[in-house]
């Protein structure tokens, strides 16, 4: 059996620096830690640091001591309900996430219309929204292009900006951007910023590559992580056996030893050590390829 396994699977440079953030911030502080929302979406990260002392909250008001916010980072409405509540915050948002708050607040104060890709329920876009003035449009899909299109009409502007939700899929953004291109004013005043950070292009990319040469793919990460789903549908498209877990007990070994190609990535909130636990029951002491 050969086994492939991603070089950028797991953790990518936000998420780790939000974990140990708050893995640091347990050690140091002697009074209750809390964090706002889940640090990260796994299921494993999050049970671990609750056995080390964290507290889960999903309201900024039931937090009473110092506070972490998640690399998803949160709505400026949020930090200003912080401050006057006396919480104190600690801020371990992705340093990629500021960036396009950054760029939404530029481009609000400019007058411009924004649509930002991505699904609108996700945390790190609920962050951005709170950004983006008054004048926005969340597009997850193509068949959304066409209402977006519309409310920019019927606001009247002449500006628009194209963001998009650091994990989103970068095929589907390009498609869409070529869509919203083709129905625009040509007066129009458009700035495209590809805010899909690197990590997702190689990560994304690399899923595709491996996909193509193996029969057989695992993607490993929560079910609830939106750049775990991306990799599983850009794996889809090209390994039709492929199946998605969270960690080892929902690995079928049955299965997976009927194939000779195995390949393996993992979202960028997936801990080593379920991939490494995978990666332990299937091999059977046959070379991993790294």
């Amino acid at each position: 059996m050969e086994i492939t396994v991603g070089k950028t699977a797991g953790f990518c440079y936000g998420v780790k620096r939000a974990v140990e953030g708050a893995e640091k911030q347990l050690k140091e502080n002697q009074e209750q830690v809390y964090c706002l929302g889940e640090i990260v979406h796994n299921k494993e990260v999050i049970q671990s640091l609750q056995q080390k002392g964290m507290q889960f909250v999903d309201e900024v008001e039931e937090a009473k001591g110092k506070t972490i916010i998640r690399a998803h980072g949160i709505s400026k409405e949020t930090i200003e309900k912080a401050k006057k509540l006396g919480i104190e915050l600690i801020d371990y948002t992705c340093p990629n996430v500021l960036k396009i708050h950054e760029i939404a607040k530029e481009y609000a104060n400019e007058e411009y219309y924004i649509f930002l890709l991505g699904s609108p329920n996700h945390p790190e876009n609920i962050g951005t929204i709170s950004y983006c003035g008054k004048n926005y449009q969340v597009i997850e899909k193509e068949e959304e292009i066409e209402q977006a299109i519309h409310n920019f009409q019927d606001s009247k502007k002449d500006k628009l900006l194209i963001i998009e939700q650091t994990t989103y899929s970068l095929e589907k953004f390009e498609k869409i951007v070529e869509q919203i291109k083709l129905q625009v004013d040509l007066k129009t005043k458009l700035v495209i910023k590809n805010t899909i950070c690197a990590a997702t292009k190689l990560r994304q990319k690399e899923t595709e590559e491996i996909a193509k040469k193996v029969e057989y793919m695992i993607i490993i990460g929560g079910k609830n992580s939106s750049n775990t789903k991306k990799l599983y549908e850009i794996a889809k498209q090209y390994c039709e056996n492929t199946i998605c877990v969270e960690n080892q007990e929902q690995l079928l070994i049955e299965e997976v030893q009927k194939f000779q190609k195995i390949g393996i990535m993992a979202g960028a909130s997936t801990p080593q050590i379920s991939i490494q636990e995978i990666i332990n029951i299937i091999k059977n002491k046959e070379e991993v390829l790294i």
